[in-house]
């Protein structure tokens, strides 16, 4: 279960931003619980089309002196990009653009084997390849070292990125970073490609008008992809950028649009995230970053079909290697269920591959609503790790903390990637519980509804105003909203069983919503249940008539006590984990004999159930999810249940004769506490 938070609008401020435009009321309160409380703020949002002119950007007219000087020569110029989607956007577009300008380009992306940015060995083939200028595209800024062997080399640098620098600049021609701390820019949050995208109009004389018809797919690809915020500029770039993905020139985008059954009528961001962008990042995850340049480059539909099809292969074998390792995991944790009562989980594991353990983690943060670290151990007996985390609990902090047995480390609040030795993988696991016990509260991840809907809330027109938000992404996602007590009507099966659509009423309006990947009789639902839940708003289109629909993000029984809910999981987890309770508290812990009958009751009637659907059926004032766990810990130890913690999945087992829940040894651990 994860933590809902439900944010309030300012009626008076919402009443004041009607009177003043003519946006709908609830896209109003949507910006307003978002921590719109001027007019001022409204009208920013909504006019952000304007891009500052490039050269307020620091260095940029350096880099363009030594761009075109070097295309006045002839001289061999390197475009050095990354292996991720911004990475190959990036690319792509100041490498198409430089051609187009005459220039004597080529471009060099490392493979992920050899690490993020520039390496040594490859400075030195590209010096034996006659490159005279390098120019970096969303990466360089922290290439101190590679920057002196660029030099030493007989070659130039010019760094363009979007990262943060360090106290010391790379030595180059020109640094173009908004986040140099000596840099006038206004706007500071573009992503490599958007990086790029400037340079491409500084070098056009400081105009956007060409650079943008031609790139700004390409760069709205980039821009979502790389998770930055989509406001001001990134929010004009990836607008623009989204109407001219329909009509696209790239002829290796426009084929990966059909071949992914992308609808050109309705390209939104998550057209991007979901679809074209894994695609993209998947050829440096499963083959090599080359073939998505290429895919984007290529002039020739027959070429760039051939690459196309190999990155969607790439793509096939990132979801198939990530839901193989997840099932390793998965396993694991059937077999050693105490993993899930660390307050952070930490999961090793062999020759799991690099390109998708970032992505495991954060399906893993998902499921169980922890941090997770996941480390993959070589042959040499390196391991290299990456992390995931929930706000509060900050995954740099956290890895700085454990830098005694890191040998390489990096990252934010969120997200992070580290690299040990294998021996010292036990005192990592150490070193992380230690942090996370300072905290005063576990880190759970949590939802937040930007409102709590009314049946009136729910129009056509009302939902339909919501797309004025658009684009939405990361610092400006999509409308959640929480529908509290809604009643269920009936639930169908779909596609044999495995989606079930669930049709329910709120107030006086009949809704639906589809629950992909979810049987009908796991939800734990019947017909008249009161259900509470988190939901996307979108507008279905059947038969020539427009009605709404709910996606649902999260649901669970009405009347839930959140709180009370997270304070008994954190004293089972404590109680599972060894630490000191007070004697007073665990006997509040050991249920009755009538407590336990009950439980048991329960799960022969429904014969297979979740430990979250258990605590919604039998939750009361004496009856929470501490004890409720206890009761399922005694019912496993005497044989009488099946428990897979790693589903939190209850199933009844054959009674072979009558039991003495008394001698149960989770029973005489506790009774020894007292």
């Amino acid at each position: 279960m994860k933590k809902w938070l439900i944010n309030k609008c300012d009626d008076k401020a919402v009443a004041d931003f009607s009177s003043k435009c003519d946006i709908g009321r609830l896209t109003l309160e949507v910006l307003s619980s978002r921590g719109c409380t001027g007019f001022e703020q409204i009208v920013d949002f909504f006019q952000s089309d304007e891009i500052e002119e490039p050269f307020a950007v620091k260095d940029m007219d350096k880099a363009v002196g030594v761009i075109n000087k070097a295309i006045d020569s002839y001289e061999l110029i390197c475009i050095y990009g990354d292996y991720d989607c911004d990475g190959v956007t990036s690319t792509s577009i100041l490498f198409n653009f430089l051609l187009s300008m005459g220039g004597n380009v080529m471009y060099h992306i490392p493979e992920r084997s050899e690490g993020y940015g520039m390496n040594i060995p490859a400075l030195e083939m590209l010096a034996e390849k006659g490159v005279k200028l390098i120019v970096t595209v969303d990466n360089g800024i922290s290439a101190i070292d590679e920057a002196e062997k660029i030099y030493e080399l007989g070659m130039k640098l010019v760094v363009t990125d979007h990262h943060q620098p360090g106290e010391v600049l790379p030595r180059a021609e020109a640094v173009v970073d908004p986040h140099r701390s000596d840099c006038g820019s206004a706007y500071k949050d573009l992503c490599g490609a958007g990086v790029a995208l400037k340079l491409c109009a500084a070098l056009d004389g400081g105009s956007y008008d060409t650079v943008l018809e031609q790139y700004c797919d390409l760069c709205a690809i980039g821009t979502i992809q790389d998770s930055v915020p989509l406001n001001g500029e990134n929010r004009a770039i990836v607008k623009k950028g989204l109407k001219l993905m329909a009509n696209t020139d790239v002829i290796g985008l426009s084929i990966m649009m059909d071949k992914m059954n992308v609808d050109r009528n309705n390209i939104v961001s998550d057209t991007v995230g979901f679809k074209l962008g894994p695609v993209i990042n998947a050829s440096g995850r499963f083959g090599t970053p080359l073939n998505a340049v290429k895919a984007l480059l290529s002039e020739d539909e027959e070429d760039a079909e051939s690459y196309v099809d190999t990155i969607i292969r790439n793509n096939e074998s990132r979801k198939e290697t990530e839901a193989q390792i997840t099932r390793e995991i998965f396993e694991y944790i059937d077999h050693n269920g105490h993993i899930l009562d660390h307050r952070v989980l930490v999961l090793a594991g062999r020759n799991w591959h690099h390109g998708v353990i970032g992505i495991v983690a954060s399906r893993l943060l998902e499921y169980y609503s922890k941090p997770v670290f996941i480390i993959s151990i070589e042959e040499s007996g390196e391991a290299r790790g990456s992390a995931r985390s929930v706000k509060g609990f900050n995954t740099h902090t956290c890895l700085t903390f454990c830098k005694e047995v890191l040998t390489k480390f990096g990252g934010h609040e969120c997200a992070g990637g580290f690299s040990l030795n294998e021996k010292d993988i036990p005192r990592f696991r150490e070193l992380i519980d230690e942090f996370a016990a300072k905290a005063d509260r576990p880190p759970v991840a949590f939802l937040t509804a930007d409102k709590l809907l009314m049946p009136g809330d729910i129009t056509v027109e009302n939902v339909k105003g919501l797309r004025v938000l658009e684009p939405t992404g990361t610092d400006n996602a999509k409308p959640v909203f929480a529908l509290l007590g809604a009643v269920v009507d009936k639930l169908v099966p779909m596609s044999e069983g495995k989606h079930t659509k669930l049709f329910f009423r709120y107030g006086g309006v009949s809704l639906q919503a589809p629950l992909f990947g979810v049987r009908a009789e796991k939800l734990g639902y019947s017909p008249g249940d009161r259900v509470d839940m988190l939901v996307n708003l979108e507008i279905n289109s059947f038969g020539g008539k427009e009605s709404v629909e709910a996606r649902i993000i999260d649901h669970r029984l009405s009347g839930v006590k959140q709180e009370r809910y997270f304070a008994a999981k954190d004293a089972y987890e404590k109680l599972m984990r060894g630490e000191r309770l007070p004697s007073n508290y665990v006997a509040k812990m050991i249920p009755s004999r009538e407590e336990l009958v009950a439980v048991y009751k329960y799960i022969r009637s429904v014969n297979a159930t979740t430990v979250d659907n258990m605590f919604m059926r039998l939750s009361s004032d004496s009856m929470n999810y501490c004890k409720l766990r206890i009761c399922i810990d005694i019912f496993k130890d005497k044989g009488l249940i099946e428990f897979r913690p790693a589903y939190s999945l209850v199933g009844v087992l054959p009674v072979q004769g009558k039991t003495d829940l008394e001698q149960s040894d989770t029973l005489i651990r506790l009774r020894a506490m007292l």
